[in-house]
């Protein structure tokens, strides 16, 4: 192992490598060293046509120069391969304007696509991505035209009769990894970091395609002082280190500092970050928070989905179910926003890879998700919206292996404005965006897939609740105070059923006050 500067490390990026990269959002990304590599680019046209590949992209969400926006100038990259690009938004929407071509492969095959990679198999082989824009029958993780160039990414195998993807594998040059220390033989520690995520899974298959690791550390400690449980990523695979202290001008981005509490190292109150004030939010969250039960393994999508952790601390059932978040934790209160992937006072903190072992197997007994796009057969997008790409991230490994799902959000979008009064929903201005369409742009979430697996899936607003049956979309719940044909039919694109039972939603849901929800 060798220390170098983070002005040297471009001397050993060449021209079209392929990079993968650490990161989650705002936790683990190597600031000092993309800073470096856009740096050298723009100031000598060199490294230039990177190959990218990432996990979920790091970011703060905005047009910031932070994260992957770092390397969205044109030139720099010239082929991307990773599972969520929206945390980098100017990234996102390069890959969204034909900038250069782009594959948007599940969150889980992404991670478990790494180790085939250091294990030097042909790829990974699953049922996940069956029917959605991942199959090659649809998109095959296309998310460009200029992707359309390229040669397939994925494709279509049957196996004793059964259909089932095959994600290639390819060489990785360079890892480029966030840890936290490296002591004096190069042996990494993960211990102030949020999750664990590629990073190892990222170094072996680097290693093993001939390819080279460098990591950027906070700090360099004393030979042999790094317990061994600590020292996920052994020296032997590692070749070059970073020193980059913490940057604090980034606010909340990146993590900055050691957070205990989010490490598992401490506990916290949780009653001191969850109570939400009575909004459309809090009244999704409650609605799905009514289908659980005791003992369930629940994952929460990132967004409006983290506002039933809200809901189970403030009515005092966090300790009867366990929250999960596909990063690799469970147990706590799921961070949302930048920090996505993280928790407060995490149980348990396993890689990404090893979360999504359990999640494809059925571990989780359900999981809320956001709605951005549903269309007339049930389908969901998430996942690219004109020229915005965000890419899947875990949703469509836990979408397609849950037995449970609950997608929630408003019912409109762009400009919705509303009130809670009186127990009833009241909407000021309707949103310019109608969120339930006649067909998705992209299928993230396959309602023919739900059905073959006989899902059980709801779709909670703020205003209805419908669920898939047989008939198709059915509308089963109303939220007192909403007129059905102006506030609901007339918002959508398509006709949904009615129940001829249907209910008014629980109108506990709709005060400022305690549900005392028993689950």
């Amino acid at each position: 192992m060798q220390v170098i500067n983070k002005d040297e490390v471009v001397k050993y990026i060449h021209d079209k490598d392929m990079i993968a990269l650490s990161g989650s959002g705002g936790s683990g990304s190597c600031e000092a060293i993309i800073k470096a590599i856009m740096d050298s680019f723009l100031k000598t046209g060199h490294p230039k046509d990177l190959g990218v590949t990432c996990g979920i992209s790091p970011g703060n969400l905005t047009d910031d120069d932070v994260g992957m926006n770092m390397l969205a100038k044109p030139g720099l990259v010239g082929k991307a391969i990773c599972a969520h690009l929206g945390m980098g938004r100017v990234f996102g929407n390069a890959i969204g304007n034909n900038q250069f071509p782009a594959f948007a492969v599940p969150l889980g095959v992404m991670n478990h696509l790494y180790r085939a990679i250091a294990g030097k198999e042909i790829g990974v082989i699953t049922h996940i991505g069956l029917n959605t824009f991942a199959d090659p029958r649809v998109d095959g993780c296309r998310t460009n035209a200029k992707a359309k160039e390229l040669p397939d990414l994925v494709e279509l195998v049957n196996i004793d009769g059964k259909e089932l993807l095959l994600y290639k594998s390819f060489p990785i040059n360079i890892a480029i990894i966030k840890a936290t220390f490296a002591d004096e033989d190069g042996n990494l520690s993960l211990e102030h970091e949020a999750l664990i995520g590629e990073q190892y899974n990222m170094a072996i298959a680097a290693h093993n395609s001939g390819g080279i690791v460098i990591a950027q550390v906070e700090k360099i400690v004393p030979r042999g002082s790094l317990k061994a449980r600590n020292a996920i990523i052994h020296s032997s695979y590692v070749d070059y280190v970073v020193v980059a202290e913490p940057d604090y001008s980034l606010g909340n981005y990146n993590l900055p500092g050691y957070r205990p509490e989010i490490t598992g190292d401490k506990k916290i109150p949780l009653e001191s970050v969850a109570i939400r004030s009575l909004d459309n939010r809090k009244i999704c969250g409650r609605r799905a928070a009514m289908e659980l039960k005791k003992g369930d393994v629940i994952n929460l999508g990132v967004g409006m989905p983290d506002s039933v952790s809200n809901v189970a601390v403030e009515e005092g059932f966090e300790d009867e179910i366990y929250l999960s978040v596909e990063t690799g934790l469970t147990g706590g209160a799921p961070i949302g926003g930048i920090a996505f992937g993280g928790a407060i006072n995490p149980e348990s903190v396993v890689s990404t890879a090893e979360q999504f072992d359990a999640y494809n197997g059925g571990s989780l007994n359900m999981a809320v998700l956001g709605l951005a796009e549903v269309d007339q057969d049930g389908n969901v997008n998430v996942s690219k919206f004109g020229s915005r790409v965000t890419g899947p991230g875990g949703f469509i490994n836990i979408t397609q292996c849950t037995k449970k799902i609950i997608f929630i959000g408003t019912f409109t979008a762009k400009g919705l404005e509303e009130e809670i009064k009186d127990g009833k929903v009241c909407i000021k201005q309707e949103g310019r965006k109608k969120k339930f369409v006649k067909k998705v742009e992209q299928i993230t979430f396959s309602a023919k897939q739900a059905r073959i697996n006989k899902q059980d899936i709801l779709y909670v607003t703020e205003r209805a609740v419908f669920k898939i049956d047989e008939k198709g979309i059915t509308l089963i719940e109303v939220a007192p105070g909403i007129d059905i044909n102006k506030d609901i039919l007339e918002q959508m694109e398509f006709l949904p059923n009615i129940d001829p039972d249907l209910k008014l939603m629980d109108e506990r849901i709709f005060k400022n006050e305690k549900m005392n929800l028993e689950i």
